[in-house]
């Protein structure tokens, strides 16, 4: 999977948690897959229209009452699915896959299979604000999926980030290898 896909993926909140289900084996009727992900209906739906909107899920025809569709994975969204679960099984806890959901997570992840400063990790993921960037940094430094390192000796400092334990999981589930 690409960085752009990566990123469009992950822009809502349950995408990457209904492809993971789905590749789990739950069917792809409304009721089971909202109750296995516990999200709410109104997010839930918005990942719905988001992952057909992306040709990932579609309708599976003659399935389903019209009100509440059955959906079916297509060809791309199940070799997404895949990654989909492998990342879903990287992740030990349920207290731990809420961050999973933020949308610059994974990305930032996939990115930094290798040491990168700031500068190179923005500009892999191009739609990324300063802010966001530097929210999500923190934020995977202070579970410790990402490490911080700065290099004293050179001026001007300059840290860089890597994905460590969980965080590298995620990046080798994704597959970019860090490019």
């Amino acid at each position: 999977m690409d960085i752009e896909t990566l990123v469009k993926v992950t822009s809502r909140a349950w995408s990457l948690n209904i492809l993971a289900l789905m590749y789990a084996g739950i069917t792809g009727r409304q009721a089971p897959l909202l109750s296995a992900s516990q999200a709410s209906r109104t997010a839930f739906s918005a990942s719905l229209v988001h992952l057909t909107d992306l040709d990932l899920l579609e309708r599976n025809p003659g399935h389903g009452h019209p009100l509440r569709p059955e959906y079916r994975l297509t060809p791309k969204g199940a070799e997404i699915a895949k990654i989909a679960g492998k990342i879903a099984d990287a992740v030990p806890g349920s207290a731990e896959t809420a961050i999973l959901r933020r949308s610059w997570t994974i990305p930032i992840l996939a990115v930094t299979g290798r040491p990168r400063h700031f500068t190179e990790i923005k500009s892999k993921l191009l739609s990324v604000t300063d802010r966001a960037l530097s929210q999500s940094l923190y934020q995977l430094h202070d579970r410790e999926w990402l490490r911080r390192d700065i290099d004293l000796s050179k001026r001007p400092l300059r840290p860089t980030y890597q994905a460590t334990d969980i965080g590298v999981r995620i990046s080798r589930a994704v597959g970019l290898d860090g490019r």
